[in-house]
């Protein structure tokens, strides 16, 4: 079969490997759809040698398939893998980690937390959904149901998914306004989730093609911090209080502190966008405002679960979210608009 390798400078090549046969506590996937997520754009752009993002690991020696949203179709089961993890022909996401199994926080489900061995990250340090086929443990599979397609799917195993966890850690209801900084893929997401959620959505980009789809998906206004002073602008829409939660997609330094800064007193702010940093003024921005930070890291594979379950009973059209369907043989023009971060989400359909 054949996978995408992201080779370092903004390069990938198409390679070919064995395809995978499953060892014990595995099973095979092949695959229909893989997501194409802000993430996979560090592995893109990194130096050729360079540890890979978020692992801590050096540099994988051995080409590796990326794609951390894999969703596709049991085809082989290997030993030791009971008949209520899997069976062939079950339509499955897969919740992309793998730490020791058995500490704490991989038996609830967050096995990227794991402290005990380094954490697999599929996609990353080990071989990901790019490709035709993907061995993984069956403890890593989440059930797709049949009303959701797969392209949904790779979605929710991560950039929605991320979006929705957020959400929930933020416990946002319908009596909240939130202000979303950035509206790509992920602030896309949480726009649409905390629309489906009762809140009232004020979405933020510097991309005005952005801001016309945050409309698309309920966003009640949109500010652009190109053009507006969006403290100014969040608290003139919420009259004089601020919004009650604010969410950082962007990861820029500014955005964040904007976002901090257009919380009300005893509001809650919450960090998803990866990288980067933010300078604070703390007492009159965090102690005397009695301010919450919160930081979102994906989820566990039971908000996953949840969150695929939410899409269905809420009619949340997922597949909405994709500007870009692709073959894998188009991955290196894939990537390359995909790198200039001024359009929607893209997938691999396979």
């Amino acid at each position: 079969m054949q996978g995408v390798v992201f080779t370092g400078e903004r390069e990938l090549e198409l390679m070919t490997f064995p395809d995978p046969t499953p060892g014990p506590g595995e099973v095979v996937l092949e695959m229909k759809a893989s997501g194409m997520c802000g993430s996979d754009l560090h592995q893109y752009r990194r130096p050729r040698g360079q540890a890979r993002a978020g692992t801590g690991l050096p540099a994988n020696p051995n080409p590796t398939i990326g794609g951390h949203e894999p969703c596709g179709v049991v085809v082989a089961i290997g030993p030791d893998v009971l008949p209520a993890e899997a069976h062939i022909g079950q339509r499955v996401m897969v919740h992309h980690y793998q730490g020791c199994t058995q500490c704490g926080h991989c038996k609830s489900g967050w096995q990227q937390l794991c402290q005990e061995v380094p954490v697999k990250v599929y996609g990353n340090n080990a071989h990901g959904g790019h490709a035709k086929f993907m061995a993984v443990p069956a403890n890593t599979l989440v059930p797709l149901r049949e009303e959701l397609s797969f392209s949904a799917g790779a979605a929710i195993a991560c950039g929605s998914g991320t979006a929705y966890g957020a959400l929930r850690r933020m416990n946002i209801s319908g009596r909240d306004t939130i202000a979303i900084f950035g509206q790509g893929p992920v602030g896309l997401a949480a726009t649409q989730f905390a629309k489906a959620m009762g809140a009232k959505v004020i979405a933020l980009d510097v991309n005005a093609q952005r801001l016309e789809r945050a409309k698309e998906f309920g966003a009640d206004e949109v500010v652009n911090p190109g053009s507006n002073d969006p403290v100014g602008a969040i608290k003139e829409l919420t009259h004089g209080k601020y919004a009650d939660l604010t969410l950082d997609t962007s990861s820029n330094p500014g955005a964040r502190l904007q976002a901090i800064q257009s919380t009300k007193v005893w509001g809650t702010m919450c960090f998803v966008g990866e990288g980067g940093d933010v300078h604070i003024d703390v007492s009159p921005n965090l102690l005397r405002r009695q301010m919450t930070l919160v930081a979102s890291w994906t989820f566990s594979n039971i908000i996953q679960a949840e969150c695929a379950d939410f899409c269905v009973e809420r009619n949340v059209d997922v597949d909405k979210l994709f500007t870009h369907r692709w073959t894998l043989d188009q991955a290196d023009q894939a990537y390359k608009l995909f790198d200039k971060q001024s359009d929607g989400k893209g997938v691999f359909l396979i």
